[in-house]
């Protein structure tokens, strides 16, 4: 298997682990859709298949390369076309839009520099950095929640070099690989402290302020109780997934670098 391919099935392997992940707080996973309508596990699953193909041209449009604008722009094309075979995928449905940005940039980089976690996220940083002269000039809902409510979102994060993603989910995950937890545990904690910290812009625009609070005080009472590996934890867990099921918002976001946690993880490099 050649190289951009290997790289395009482990970013398609990443979406699939985290939408199997059970249970997420109203997020879709093998119980059901979680807050969503227009979702579920099949349509999801088919939606990450869907973008294997796209993952690879990303990965062969970086080898040999640096990052630069050019690079960016060339990105952002394949980008945009993975989302259209999403949505044919998906029947319209946004599945994982955020996550083509995320994985996307991770992928390019992954090509460039290899897999040391810490130098892709640095490289996916300087890419993402870059300006797209060709990218629509419509707002998203992404970036009117960033200017109304003042926060990064996508953008900030990639450009930051994925704080969320380097410093505190693989951290989590790690650690309570080092617990001998369950894995499923060990990746929900890994779920729960992103959740804690990060101002996902899914959770504003669906919720605003208050849905935000209530997802980021609920998975730090996960935390603070052990994570889900212990009694209270797991219950502190189900808790929170009916009170973000009762607002009707979903932490997408945070499902996104989680899969990006999933495609820098060390142990799956090695499998």
């Amino acid at each position: 298997m050649s190289e951009s391919r290997q790289i395009a099935h482990m970013a398609v392997d990443a979406l699939v682990n985290e939408a199997l992940l059970t249970p997420k707080p109203a997020l879709v996973d093998r119980r059901g859709s979680g807050a969503h309508h227009d979702l579920d596990l099949t349509r999801l699953l088919c939606s990450a298949s869907s973008l294997r193909e796209s993952f690879g041209r990303m990965a062969e449009c970086a080898q040999g390369r640096t990052p630069s604008q050019s690079l960016r722009e060339d990105l952002a094309q394949i980008g945009r076309e993975a989302e259209m075979a999403m949505f044919v995928a998906t029947g319209g449905s946004n599945a994982h839009r955020g996550a083509i940005w995320v994985l996307g940039l991770l992928v390019g980089a992954r090509a460039i520099c290899g897999r040391v976690a810490e130098e892709v996220v640095r490289v996916a940083a300087s890419i993402a950095r870059f300006p797209d002269r060709f990218a629509p000039n419509a707002p998203t809902n992404g970036s009117r929640v960033c200017e109304h409510y003042g926060v990064p979102g996508a953008r900030g994060e990639a450009q930051a070099g994925f704080p969320h993603v380097i410093n505190i989910g693989l951290p989590a995950l790690q650690r309570a690989r080092e617990r001998q937890i369950p894995e499923t545990c060990a990746r929900l904690d890994a779920l729960m402290a992103i959740m804690a910290q990060l101002a996902d812009t899914c959770l504003l625009h669906r919720g605003g302020t208050a849905a935000l609070e209530a997802a980021q005080s609920g998975a730090r009472a996960v935390v603070e109780l052990g994570g889900t590996s212990t009694l209270a934890g797991w219950r502190a867990l189900l808790e929170l997934d009916a009170e973000l099921v009762r607002r009707w918002v979903s932490p997408g976001g945070c499902a996104d670098l989680l899969a990006a946690c999933f495609f820098l993880d060390e142990p799956s490099w090695k499998n």
